[in-house]
């Protein structure tokens, strides 16, 4: 017992002055203005100033490294995408599947994801109480912080699995509340099905209280409804079991939700027209000194030093192939270059990743777009036996690009390898490969197939080498390691097989 009570005050004292220095860094954004009113024992939040900072906080998630940067990393690199690009092999080991429980990128995301959790948790916990709020306006903000939770908790359980499900808001701790706010400070992870049924039930929040969709632009880059909806139709079916049912109904209640696709690809991503008609949530990026400054672009554009997400020959290829010329020149640009790249030797014309084009901090990107679900619901169509429903929806996709139909799909697992050649086509740069793979079981058969070509110069003949490091492919590699620093300062987290 003095033993127990020795760890229960040495853990008192470490905890208390985490908090002190962590409490309101996790609340500070740019510009400093936007740090909460010091925490209270009872209220944290107790004005209507300090609930619209506390919301404002939650969007502030977008302009993080987790969003700018690492997500379109895993999405593109950690697939056939793109190269990892740049000098770091942290992102090298991300590229080649063969991270270790000590990569920064891993803790820095599990971090990130863990504090924008905590974010939300604030706004949820403690708004209803703000006396000078209407009711209209608090549930608008607890419905906009559920759903910037649910997707939060979606990244992070399809990146490591078992997941914690923390809802509680730690604003100070005393021996009297220690037994109630230690498993919130310490969080065990809970079971795949356990954390998407805390993702669907903060969506549904999302469907009765967040803001209603509309066409205006600053609806778009609002946690909505049909944002919620969006979300919904993704969950079920990356889920364990995925319900395909709902999956239609979600995307159903998306494609009848007023949006239509954009006649030309281009506009999607030039920045002339942001908050869209094809837009459901973007990222409105809006430069110096915001909030959200975008500085995503530098990461994978720009001559000042080599970047990452380098577009694949397999990408690449694709695009020509399947004679894809107005969704190639929108994703891939070519620049001479000096930089050095094992796959690309043709310095004169080196391609980057060309979606993200804004330079200025302004850049917006999507959360979702309708034609990525539109394929959605035709993935689902495909698994529900309707196979000329599937095709007749990537058609739609491709007749905007003025591609010629697909053939028709013969049987299931065709329909399904048409679809995400499509979603390939369509979402390249955009985040979501790896997660599509994983989510049809096709990662290891797609990424092991990848090459990229070698040219002879002796014989003059290029021929095509399987990627150095894609032979090995094993589930375990599916799925992140638990960050070795975070599980040395939490006896209640267990590690993923492998690591």
């Amino acid at each position: 017992m003095k033993k127990l009570m020795n760890l229960k005050i040495t853990l008192l004292l470490s905890i208390s002055a985490l908090l002190l220095t962590s409490c309101s860094d996790v609340l500070n954004t740019e510009p400093i203005t936007d740090e909460i009113s010091p925490p209270q024992e009872e209220q944290v939040i107790t004005t209507a100033a300090d609930a619209e900072l506390a919301i404002k906080s939650c969007y502030n998630s977008f302009g993080i490294e987790y969003w700018q940067f690492d997500y379109f990393f895993l999405g593109d690199a950690g697939a056939d995408v793109a190269y990892a690009g740049a000098d770091q092999d942290a992102f090298f080991q991300i590229e080649q599947y063969r991270i270790i429980a000590t990569n920064y990128v891993v803790a820095r995301d599990w971090n990130w994801l863990n504090d924008f959790v905590k974010r939300c948790n604030l706004v949820i916990n403690y708004v209803n109480d703000v006396p000078d709020l209407t009711q209209e306006r608090k549930d608008e903000m607890i419905g906009e912080a559920s759903l910037i939770r649910a997707l939060t908790r979606f990244q992070a359980v399809q990146t490591w699995g078992d997941f914690p499900i923390v809802t509680q808001y730690v604003s100070s701790i005393n021996n009297e509340n220690f037994e109630t706010v230690y498993p919130s400070l310490y969080p065990a992870r809970k079971p795949i099905a356990e954390v998407y049924a805390a993702i669907i039930a903060d969506c549904e929040v999302a469907l009765a209280k967040a803001p209603t969709s509309t066409s205006s632009a600053s609806s778009k880059y609002k946690a909505s409804k049909n944002a919620a909806n969006a979300l919904l139709a993704k969950v079920y079916a990356t889920m364990p079991n995925p319900d395909w049912a709902k999956v239609i109904q979600y995307s159903d209640a998306v494609i009848a939700g007023g949006y239509t696709l954009l006649p030309t690809y281009d506009h999607l991503f030039d920045s002339n027209h942001e908050g869209n008609a094809e837009s459901i949530w973007e990222v409105n990026g809006e430069g110096n000194g915001s909030n959200i400054y975008a500085w995503c672009t530098d990461v994978f554009l720009g001559q000042n030093w080599k970047k990452f997400n380098t577009p694949s020959h397999t990408l690449y290829n694709a695009f020509i192939a399947n004679a894809d010329t107005k969704r190639r020149l929108s994703t891939i640009k070519r620049f001479p270059t000096t930089f050095a790249d094992p796959y690309w030797a043709t310095y004169a014309q080196f391609p980057y990743p060309w979606k993200m084009r804004k330079t200025d901090g302004t850049q917006n990107f999507y959360l979702f777009r309708l034609a990525d679900i539109m394929l959605l619901k035709a993935e689902a169509l495909a698994h529900t036996d309707n196979l000329t429903g599937a095709m007749a929806i990537v058609n739609q996709i491709r007749t905007r690009v003025t591609l010629a139909n697909v053939a028709p799909a013969t049987s299931m697992d065709d329909a399904i390898n048409k679809i995400l050649k499509e979603r390939f086509l369509e979402l390249a740069h955009e985040g979501q490969r790896w997660f599509d793979l994983k989510r049809e079981g096709k990662s290891i058969e797609v990424l092991s197939q990848q090459t990229y070509p070698v040219y002879n110069q002796t014989t003059g003949i290029t021929t095509e080498t399987p990627m150095p490091y894609v032979n090995n492919l094993i589930p375990n590699d599916l799925a992140w390691p638990v960050p070795q620093g975070v599980l040395d300062n939490n006896p209640n987290l267990t590690q993923n097989p492998g690591y």
